[in-house]
């Protein structure tokens, strides 16, 4: 059996990865939102990086074969 990683775990891993490099952007001074108040762009980065962790944190991110599988079988049981 082929194992995939699923479209939705990849989007919440590139999201949370765009965020996390957003967040040390601009933690370190490089303005990467263009936005003039420091302040505000700060809030945004913020906020995008605390959304992204808590959505990939919350979802069941499966990557390797067995979990992936793991999940298989769950859906199987779930489902009858």
């Amino acid at each position: 059996m082929k194992h995939k990683i699923s479209p939705s775990t990849i989007a919440r891993t590139a999201a949370l990865a765009l965020a996390l490099t957003n967040q040390i952007l601009s933690a370190t001074g490089h303005a990467v939102l263009p936005i003039e108040s420091a302040q505000l762009e700060q809030l945004v980065s913020t906020g995008l990086t605390v959304a992204a962790a808590l959505v990939s944190w919350w979802k069941n991110n499966s990557f390797t074969p067995e979990a992936i599988e793991a999940d298989d079988y769950f859906y199987k049981l779930k489902s009858g």
